[in-house]
């Protein structure tokens, strides 16, 4: 049996963008490691890229534990307020909610994504435009990132133009450091804006997610729609300002990656591939429990039990990948678990990789001069929620 860990995972990094040293020292050993959990439940932690492929594909790990068993002590977030707590296509695995998962993943169409593609470019030239306007410096989260990818989210919802402004500040209230009451007030607010767009939606059909769902499927409450769009939202939002966010970080730091990119635009999509492989912004979990007895690369987990897997230290996995802790935007990163694996693979890794390529093909055509403004150690980054990323990410030109 593989070493005891602290009852408290860690999610301590020694430098912006490894894991935790300790995390990749338990992948050396071996690919799973007995964990304790906050409360005391048994588990096991993944650390190995095959490990965590089966645990994700196997149907003999259900995600329903997930809220119940987190692997460190869970701080008030979205997923605590009620309108998520009746479930949502990310959460359950009875046959219902597969379907709605299955009909949200099919709205991803090509002809869909391919005009995402040019809305995209469009919208982040004119953000990366305004960031230039109020210049010579920024804040790399909050002036592009963050209201970039939440206008993203409206084009995707079909949020209409009047009210996308109050949309996206209620987004960026909870998405920033703020007060418990500010977050649960902008909760509130999205929840009825969300739910007033689903009845529109059903009034006056229209050809976006939200619309493709109901065309598809007539028979979905207004409560599965709404919890659907919310799920979007969680999964799409920070998720994606962050990584892009911190990749410009990372290719701020290493001058030469970043030159190669900007010299030939075909290493475009590579750079996102490795962004995504080498940061691993959802720093922990996915988390799973066992149904039934299963061995997982000759390890025997047994049914009740919680099995977190760490994408970040599967993605480091040099059983997988060639010099893992090199960030190299010239190597072939497919197979990466960034967007997870199997059943709940993230339904919208398309439209997340269409954002990261044209945000940064935005920043690198309007800003040819971008560094940091502060010195590297002074960027605040925030570890004590399940999205690794910076607070504030100040540069100038």
């Amino acid at each position: 049996m593989t070493q005891a860990v602290p009852a408290t995972f860690s999610t301590v990094r020694e430098d912006f963008f490894n894991p935790p040293a300790v995390i990749r020292e338990f992948r050396e050993k071996a690919p799973l490691t007995r964990m304790a959990f906050p409360g005391g439940h048994p588990g096991w932690l993944v650390t190995g890229h095959a490990a965590a492929r089966a645990v994700l594909a196997d149907p003999r790990f259900t995600a329903r534990a997930e809220r119940g068993h987190p692997p460190v002590p869970r701080a008030a977030t979205l997923e605590e307020f009620p309108a998520l707590r009746h479930g949502s296509p990310g959460r359950t695995e009875n046959t219902g909610r597969r379907r709605h998962r299955e009909l949200l993943t099919a709205q991803f169409t090509p002809r869909r994504m391919r005009r995402f593609t040019e809305w995209a470019a469009k919208a982040a030239g004119k953000q990366a435009a305004v960031m230039h306007r109020a210049g010579p410096s920024a804040d790399l989260v909050g002036d592009f990132a963050l209201p970039y990818t939440s206008l993203a989210l409206c084009e995707l919802l079909g949020v209409p133009e009047a009210d996308r402004e109050t949309f996206q500040r209620d987004v960026h209230t909870w998405a920033l450091p703020g007060t418990t009451r500010d977050i649960t007030r902008a909760f509130a607010s999205l929840g009825a804006h969300l739910h007033h767009l689903v009845l529109r939606k059903r009034a006056e059909p229209a050809d976006d997610l939200l619309g493709g769902l109901i065309a598809a499927e007539p028979a979905l409450s207004d409560e599965d729609l709404t919890s659907t769009a919310f799920l979007l939202l969680i999964a799409g939002h920070a998720t994606t300002a962050h990584q892009l966010a911190l990749g410009v970080f990372a290719l701020l730091q290493h001058p030469r990656q970043l030159a190669a990119v900007r010299a030939d635009r075909s290493l475009t999509d590579g750079a996102v591939e490795e962004m995504l492989r080498h940061l691993s912004v959802v720093h922990h979990g996915p988390t799973r429990a066992a149904l039934e007895d299963a061995e997982i690369d000759g390890t025997l987990v047994r049914a009740g039990e919680i099995v977190m897997v760490s994408l970040p230290a599967a993605n480091r996995d040099p059983d997988r990948f060639e010099s893992p802790d090199r960030f190299d935007v010239t190597r072939d990163g497919t197979g990466h678990l960034a967007f997870g694996h199997g059943a709940h693979h993230c339904p919208g890794d398309r439209a997340a990789r269409i954002q990261l390529r044209a945000g940064l093909t935005a920043l690198l055509d309007r800003f040819p001069g971008l560094r940091l403004a502060v010195p590297p150690q002074e960027i605040p980054l925030h570890t004590d929620t399940q999205v690794y990323g910076a607070h504030r990410l100040p540069v100038t030109w």
